[in-house]
């Protein structure tokens, strides 16, 4: 699954395996994952939740142990060697109680890089520079609950590059951010990569931040790597491009369309102050594409319009496991 030079290779990955003991049963979280990621490369993990994103970050920062398999972070075993991967890594998660809520969003930021032994002006500097380049300078005096949740969520970020760090983990950096502020942060990882020349690896189930701005994705279901590369190699492999139809009533369920010639898998979204729907669906070419319309069509709804769309990176995860995320998501199948 590998597709990279080790030689370059920050993160190496090879047969990673995580089962957790519940009190019912056995759950597998991860089932043998094996990838690599090169210095200065935005490596994406998509998956729907509970897909095994976040234990394979929890893995390699060094929180979590493997149940078998192993990882090294720049050569660095984390399993046995957790002390040496924390000297050149830091983390940041968009789901976390990222500061203490009673001193100044500096304050935070000054007491996390004391915990890795950076002398005050040395992370005063630090601060000030990260603070600049995500738009956070004029609120560092404010204390940390007195922040909106995106400045919150800036000063997270910042608190995860405050050491200096060779290889950054990213669990969900933009959940629930307007879309200004999730672009400056997607803009400031950029930066960090390309011109800094940092390993940033991205764990999401947000497909167009994924398109965006990683060079590599992985993506990941049920604990497996079911496809890995390019964004555009990713679209590449589909295609033709997907079948877009607005139909009305909203539809309850669509799974006749699998049984429709040439149809890969389908998404939809509900726009309920229009009252209709939007149906994606993955075809393989262009008779299948108009095998589906006639499907809606004799099922009963009524198609406002169509038109057909370049592929997205949805639109390959559909492709391999039939349905989009929030369909899979509705159902329960990803649990």
């Amino acid at each position: 699954m590998a597709t990279t030079n080790s030689s370059q290779a920050t993160v190496q990955v090879s047969e990673l395996a995580r089962t957790f003991q519940t009190k019912d049963k056995p759950v597998v979280a991860l089932d043998g994952i094996s990838f690599e990621v090169n210095e200065g490369e935005i490596f994406g993990v998509l998956g729907p939740n509970g897909a095994g994103k976040t234990t394979t970050i929890r893995i390699l920062s060094t929180l979590l142990l493997p149940t078998s398999g192993w990882a090294k972070v720049k050569g660095y075993d984390v399993a046995n060697e957790p002390e040496k991967v924390r000297h050149v890594i830091n983390m940041a998660s968009g789901a976390e109680k990222a500061g203490y809520d009673f001193i100044s969003a500096r304050t935070n930021l000054w007491f996390f890089s004391q915990l890795y032994g950076i002398p005050s002006d040395v992370a005063n500097k630090r601060i000030d520079e990260l603070s600049d380049m995500l738009g956070l300078t004029k609120h560092l005096h404010q204390k940390f609950y007195a922040l909106s949740t995106g400045y919150r969520q800036r000063a997270t970020i910042a608190r995860a590059f405050v050491n200096d760090p060779k290889v950054v983990f990213l669990d969900e950096p933009t959940i629930g951010l307007d879309v200004m502020t999730a672009l400056s942060i997607r803009e400031f990882l950029k930066v960090q990569a390309k011109e800094k020349g940092r390993t940033i690896m991205l764990a999401t189930h947000n497909m167009a931040e994924a398109e965006s701005i990683c060079d590599r994705i992985a993506i990941i279901d049920k604990g497996k790597i079911i496809a890995i590369g390019s964004p555009d190699s990713l679209k590449r492999s589909l295609g033709a491009p997907a079948q877009i139809m607005e139909v009305k009533p909203i539809p309850q369920k669509l799974d006749f369309l699998f049984s429709v010639s040439g149809v890969k898998g389908y998404t939809s979204f509900v726009d309920n102050e229009r009252a209709l729907t939007t149906i994606q669906v993955v075809v393989e070419d262009e008779l299948a594409a108009e095998r589906a319309i006639d499907s809606v069509k004799k099922a009963g709804y009524k198609v406002l319009s169509t038109w057909r769309r370049a592929a997205t990176i949805e639109e390959v995860f559909v492709s391999l496991v039939g349905k989009g995320f929030a369909e899979r998501e509705q159902t329960g199948e990803n649990e």
